[in-house]
């Protein structure tokens, strides 16, 4: 696991500055705090930072094929390495060390782009051709590690982070609306996008190629996941491919010449990896967990007994108040504004992982694959009585009555029917986005300021959501919220958020639910095998039943979330006075405050619930204070 970055200039004669290649790696030395590497040539110029998992005496990059006419920076991890390598070596390719990094020159020299398909793992990677004076970036299919760019008239720029790609002196730094929107709603910046209007992501599944002469070549896409439940296994026989699949994704995710641990939350699919870790391992596995002191949020008693079950070797801390010091890292590492507040317990879980094994095996996936989410359940209920409701009756009444409805956080749950009534008034695809946001759009178009609102221009938010549920198989809700969480939240959030906290300290974290041959396996797996009368993630709760403690498989799924409600009202007042709601507030030009401050006196008083939006704009805040000075309310483009 690595950091990359890189240069190519439009003029193909101009050389690259050795010294902006040295501060692009020093921005990602976290990433790979065990060497670095640069390579350079007129108008190109290639940046490593490495963290030394596989081969740790060779392997250094960037690397070059036997001639040096294609190089490679690379960061990830390629699981099948070892047969792609034995079939290269068979037809004559001389490869000089045991890295996985080696692989893919070598499989670029005899298939081009094409190599993509072929490697199983996660990874993001530059290939510069020298003879074609041809750059190619990929990114692995689900969207494990990231991948940024940016172009203008004279460069191209990339990087694992964008912190990387913010050292060269001529960035535009202008934000860009719609994803400042998007991320108001969502909590994260979702699709191609970034926060920074030039700067745009690789997506998961894509490859790019660029040139000195062509800059504007639009990404490829060259893997699309797609929901389709086949219903021809029995039941018995998608229990049996299940369970073996994984056994094999789990032991193939254990490959390393350092040791291996895990991550151990106590909820089913940590446990699953953890048990099938401690099945194979010659001695007590590593394990490591992060609770509150508020008991409604604290898994550790249930990650103690999955730990005394198979005799691992565990570690736990506790994250305190205390913890939202943590905010200036969430700036830092995350280099946009990134809302998932579970974010900073991540961050002290990887810290006190890395303090004794340098790859943790994590549960994160699982609810995507085999249908998990709370929500997932509620939504089904709520799209059989969609079903059930006249098309005029939802367009009519019931929208009427979802528009008059109060948002009524303190009425019992039965009465706070707001949300209900405004998803069955909508489409299948625009309720699912709807429940996924953070922040609704009539409380949205309060918050903006009135002159980002006439930026959005009609921009319509949510409809990335849309657009995935969409391209799953008609009529299966499930398959559609699945799709569109595989597509998007999964990669733009959760990914997101152990990459970035894993990284900040030099920490590999594998998901084997990821796996994309495993996502494509669930992807077949019938939609009433997952969620079944109210009850998530069922075949899998079936499968280990009997091979785990009875917390981590019949308990409801708690999360991993902060008490952020409970400290937004008490630690974090201060920070949202300076940061939010100050008239010296970095983002006063784009919320409207007094708007933003009686939403604050409605939580502080507990007759509103606010805390996801609030600590939304607490993160802005302070993501522009740091990146946008100085003068961060004039630099929202137009």
């Amino acid at each position: 696991m690595c950091g990359i970055a890189g240069v190519l200039y439009r003029d193909p004669d101009r050389p690259v500055e050795a010294g902006i290649l040295r501060e692009m790696g020093v921005a990602i030395a976290h990433r790979g705090p065990d060497a670095e590497g640069m390579w350079s040539a007129p108008g190109i110029g290639l940046v490593h930072r490495r963290l030394s998992i596989i081969d740790l005496e060779s392997g250094q990059q960037p690397l070059a094929n036997e001639d040096g006419s294609v190089w490679s920076s690379y960061n990830g991890e390629i699981y099948n390495y070892q047969e792609i390598r034995e079939q290269l070596s068979a037809k004559g390719h001389v490869l000089r060390t045991q890295s996985d990094t080696e692989v893919l020159v070598h499989l670029y020299e005899d298939i081009g782009d094409r190599l993509v398909e072929r490697l199983r793992g996660m990874f993001a990677f530059a290939i510069w051709d020298s003879r074609q004076r041809k750059l190619l970036l990929a990114r692995d299919r689900v969207g494990l590690k990231p991948l940024y760019y940016y172009r203008d008239e004279e460069k191209l720029l990339f990087g694992s982070e964008i912190k990387a790609i913010l050292v060269h002196p001529s960035v535009d730094r202008a934000v860009d609306p719609e994803a400042l929107a998007e991320f108001i709603t969502f909590g994260f910046v979702p699709g191609e996008r970034s926060i920074f209007r030039r700067v745009r992501k690789l997506r998961p599944g894509h490859v790019a190629s660029f040139s000195s002469q062509d800059f504007s070549s639009p990404p490829r896409r060259y893997w699309q996941l797609t929901v389709q439940p086949d219903e021809q296994p029995s039941l018995a026989e998608w229990k049996e491919t299940v369970d073996q699949h994984l056994r094999d994704t789990v032991d193939l995710h254990t490959i390393a010449d350092v040791p291996v641990g895990a991550f151990l939350s106590g909820g089913l699919d940590s446990s699953i990896v953890v048990g099938a870790l401690a099945e194979n391992a010659l001695q007590p596995l590593a394990t490591f967990s992060i609770g509150f002191h508020e008991s409604g949020f604290s898994e550790l008693p249930h990650a103690r007994e999955v730990a005394q079950r198979f005799g691992c070797e565990h570690r736990e801390e506790i994250v305190t108040p205390e913890a939202v010091a943590s905010l200036e890292d969430l700036t830092k590492f995350y280099d946009e504004p990134f809302a998932d507040a579970s974010a900073i317990p991540t961050l002290h879980l990887a810290r006190l992982a890395r303090r004794h094994v340098k790859v943790a095996l994590s549960g994160d996936g699982g609810d995507e694959a085999f249908g998990g989410y709370a929500r997932y359940a509620h939504d089904l209920w709520e799209a059989g009585l969609r079903n059930r409701l006249p098309g005029w009756f939802r367009r009519g009444p019931v929208r009427w009555a979802s528009g008059w409805w109060p948002k009524a956080d303190w009425l019992p749950r039965p009465l706070r029917a707001k949300s209900l009534l405004t998803n069955l008034s909508l489409n299948p695809e625009a309720a699912y986005a709807n429940t996924l946001a953070l922040c609704r759009p009539p409380l949205l178009r309060k918050l903006l300021h009135g002159d980002v609102r006439a930026e959005l221009n009609g921009h319509e938010l949510g409809g990335f959501i849309q657009e995935s549920y969409l391209r799953a198989k008609a009529g299966d809700s499930l398959a559609g919220m699945l799709n569109a969480d595989i597509e998007h939240v999964l990669p733009e959030d959760f990914l997101t958020k152990v990459d970035r906290a894993s990284m900040s300290c030099g920490l590999e974290v594998r998901p084997p639910f990821v796996d994309h041959t495993l996502l494509e396996l669930t992807a077949r797996l019938p939609s009433r095998w997952k969620v079944q009368g109210g009850e998530t993630k069922w075949l899998l709760k079936q499968l280990y039943a009997d091979r785990l403690p009875a917390c981590a498989v019949s308990r409801r799924k708690q999360g991993f979330d902060l008490p952020i409600d409970q400290w937004l009202k008490g630690p974090l007042r201060g920070a949202v006075e300076e940061s939010v709601l100050s008239p010296n507030s970095p983002i006063a030009g784009w919320i409207c405050q007094d708007a933003v401050r009686q939403i604050y006196r409605h939580h502080v008083a507990g007759v509103g619930r606010h805390g996801a939006v609030l600590w939304s704009l607490l993160v802005l805040g302070n993501w522009a204070e740091a990146y946008l000075t100085p003068e961060p309310r004039t630099a929202v483009a137009h």
